[in-house]
Order: C-alpha cells, then sequence, then structure tokens
C-alpha cells in the first residue's frame, strides 16, 4: 500500500526547474518508494547499497551513465558514491535544458551535502521527505493519539504496527553500526548508544551540552559533535530559541526533539501508547508530535523550516514560533482537554513583547474535540487539525 506523500507537488515542481533532484531524510522513510510511485513507467533504478553497482559506478562512472541512454534515472543512496557527481555534472552542463531527468536519495545530511553542494549547485533541488506526517495518515491508517506516539510515523510502522518491537530494535542497531560510523568514526559504540538513550529522556528540553557530558562520560566537545550527528542523520531536531529584540534576559539554549514518537518511546522504555501518554513523558511526547508536524509542514512545501520557540527569565514559555509572511504566530502545546486561561501566559507575554504589528494572537493545540475560541483572540484547536491550519500558513 503506498500513501501519497505531501512532497509530491513540490517535487513535480522542482523536477520542471531543475536538471537533478535529490531527495533526502533519515533512512526507511519511504525516499524510494515515493520516488517510483511519483514517476511515470520507463525509469531507471539504481541502489548504491548494491555493491555491484556501487563499483561499476566508482570504476567507469562514464560507462555506468551511459547504459540509461535518455531515460530518467533514480540513483539510490548516491553518499555511497560522491566520486560519481562530477561525471554527473558534466553529463547535466551538456544538456541543460533536459529538467528532471536526475532523481537522487541520500540519508545522511553534513557529508553527503557537502558533496552536492560543491559540485552540483545551481543543478539540483534538494528536497527533504520525513516520517509520514499526521496529514498524510488521516483516512488511510486508523489512528489515535496513543497509536502515532506508539507506532511512529515511518511508514512501515505505520502499515505493520504489529512489527514495531523488533523493526525498531533493528533500526536502531544499523543507525548506531552503519550510519553513525559513516558520519562520525565513533569507536566507542556503547557511549554513543547511551547518548541517544539520553536524547530520548531528554525529548523536547533545552539541549544542554554541558549535562550530557557530565551524565554520559564523554567531553563537552563530543557531546556537540554527537548532537550534530543526530540531527545530521535525521534522528534528531535541534529547535533553535528566539530571541530577536527581546532583550538578554531570555532562554538562548536550543530544545532537542527526536524526530520520530516511536524511538523515544522506545529507548525511554515506555510500556503501550497509553502509559506513555498518561505518564511523565505524555506532554513531551504530545509536544514533540507537533514541532515536529510544524518542521514536516515546511518540508513538505520545500522550505527551509521557519521555527523557533521562546522562554522568558521568569519561565514563560512559547512552545513554538512560526514565521508566516511579515508575522510572526505563536503556538502553545498541551496535552489538556480543558484549556483555560493559565496555558495563555506565554502568548500574551510574547505578543505584547513582539507588538501587535510583528505578532499574531497566536493558538492553543490541545486534545479538544472542536476548535473553541478563547481569551484576546486566541483560539484553540484539536491536536489533528494542526496539520491543515499551518500548512495553509506557511
Amino acid at each position: 500500500m503506498y500513501i501519497k506523500r505531501q512532497l509530491s507537488d513540490t517535487l513535480k515542481k522542482a523536477m520542471i526547474q531543475f536538471p537533478a533532484v535529490l531527495i533526502t531524510g533519515p533512512r526507511q522513510a519511504g525516499k524510494t518508494t515515493f520516488l517510483r510511485n511519483e514517476l511515470e513507467e520507463g525509469f531507471a533504478y539504481v541502489t548504491f547499497d548494491d555493491p555491484v553497482e556501487r563499483s561499476f559506478a566508482l570504476n567507469d562512472p562514464n560507462g555506468f551513465l551511459d547504459r540509461f541512454g535518455d531515460k530518467t534515472v533514480i540513483l539510490d543512496e548516491i553518499q555511497y558514491v560522491p566520486e560519481l557527481l562530477p561525471s554527473l555534472k558534466l553529463r547535466i552542463d551538456n544538456d541543460r535544458k533536459h529538467n528532471g531527468r536526475w532523481l537522487l536519495t541520500g540519508s545522511q545530511q553534513f557529508h553527503l551535502m557537502r558533496n552536492v553542494n560543491e559540485t552540483l549547485a545551481g543543478r539540483v533541488a534538494i528536497l527533504d521527505l520525513l516520517p509520514l506526517s499526521i496529514k498524510e495518515q488521516f483516512g488511510q491508517i486508523p489512528l489515535t493519539l496513543e497509536s502515532i506516539l506508539w507506532n511512529g510515523c515511518y511508514p512501515e510502522l505505520a502499515l505493520h504496527p504489529e512489527k514495531r518491537n523488533l523493526w525498531l530494535r533493528s533500526y536502531m542497531q544499523t543507525y548506531v553500526e552503519r550510519d553513525v560510523r559513516q558520519l562520525q568514526n565513533i569507536r566507542d559504540t556503547r557511549a554513543f548508544e547511551h547518548f541517544v538513550s539520553m536524547a530520548c529522556a531528554q525529548h523536547a528540553r533545552e539541549f544542554n551540552s554541558a549535562g550530557f557530558s557530565r551524565q554520559t562520560g564523554i567531553t563537552l566537545p563530543t557531546a556537540k559533535t554527537w548532537a550534530g550527528v543526530l540531527e545530521a542523520s535525521y534522528l534528531a531536531y535541534i529547535l533553535p530559541p528566539y530571541f530577536n529584540h527581546m532583550g538578554k534576559r531570555v532562554t538562548k539554549a536550543p530544545k532537542l526533539y527526536m524526530t520520530d514518537p516511536s524511538i523515544a518511546c522506545y529507548l525511554t522504555r515506555q510500556p503501550n501508547g497509553e502509559a506513555a501518554l498518561s505518564g511523565a513523558m505524555g506532554p513531551a511526547l504530545f509536544e514533540g508530535l507537533i514541532v515536529i508536524e510544524a518542521v514536516k509542514a515546511f518540508t513538505n512545501a520545500g522550505k527551509k523550516p521557519a521555527l523557533w520557540y521562546w522562554r522568558s527569565h521568569d519561565g514563560l514559555e512559547v512552545n513554538l514560533i512560526v514565521q508566516s509572511g511579515d508575522k510572526i504566530i505563536p503556538i502553545e502545546i498541551a496535552l489538556t482537554t480543558t484549556p483555560g486561561t493559565a496555558h495563555l501566559s506565554g502568548l500574551k507575554k510574547l505578543r505584547k513583547l513582539a507588538g501587535e504589528d510583528a505578532c499574531e494572537a497566536g493558538i492553543l493545540v490541545c486534545r479538544i474535540p472542536q476548535e473553541q475560541p478563547m481569551a484576546h483572540g486566541i483560539k484553540a484547536i484539536p491536536w489533528w487539525e494542526f496539520p491543515t491550519w499551518i500548512s495553509g500558513r506557511i
């Protein structure tokens, strides 16, 4: 079963405008399935997971590319053969009018982006495909808040929840033993696994590299580097603070979110979705789900996320701030089913500081059954309506 992805329209536009399109994102997010279902019949497909194809491309790049003739080509896991990119550049430059011919996929940001930007700058559109959004799953999969947090949003898990425990165990083992070793020469994998587990335990909290360093027994520079590895491999998202014209007395540390809630639940040993939601991590898991949903809305539109959070020196916080045109929109995220004035304090404070001309009244995302107006022009919306709401604001 193929679930239609929201990135589809963005891909079509990119193929009209650029000779090559690179789809990046975490392993198992559905990049290959997405391309193979979006293209018309007659395309060629090669994966560089295959050592034979990898060797062919490395030893005879021109011969490798000659075999495709004029076909549209999917080159899967291109990060394994960066040496092929210069030859691909020459092909593109010799036929600049042929857009949408070369479709590349890759699972790692730092090394892949460096090679692509150095070689194919101006010739390639770069798009991110993250795991399924809530909007993509609704109508396709029986969905509850508990099931989303427990099973996550990777297509294989969403479609086959009975595989959950074994799939996640295998995914994390492959991640540590394969992906991480290619991004960084990490010798102490046990310490790195502890670091990842700690990141899950600190899901939706400020990232304090000194605290991570102390608790995992690694150096401060290593803690910062490993946080970058989590982000580069799409396992985590780091949300920056908003302090534009807000004075000095605001928090300037970023917050760390695991990209998929199933991994956070798995590595913090939650017993089931109901317990995860009602337990101590419930508010953090819910907040992370909404924040990452906002990230997906931007990436599916082919845009860089314009997202922040804000916290004042006296503890007031706005969980998420979205740039929409020339204004910012503050968003409070609360697990509550009974929203009240206490949930609005951060929204009101931020708007007062930023000014009504620059900041909208904002919204509260919670577990109510239908949209509800609140004081000061703020409205509360159900969590499942948030994807539609934010898609209309970016």
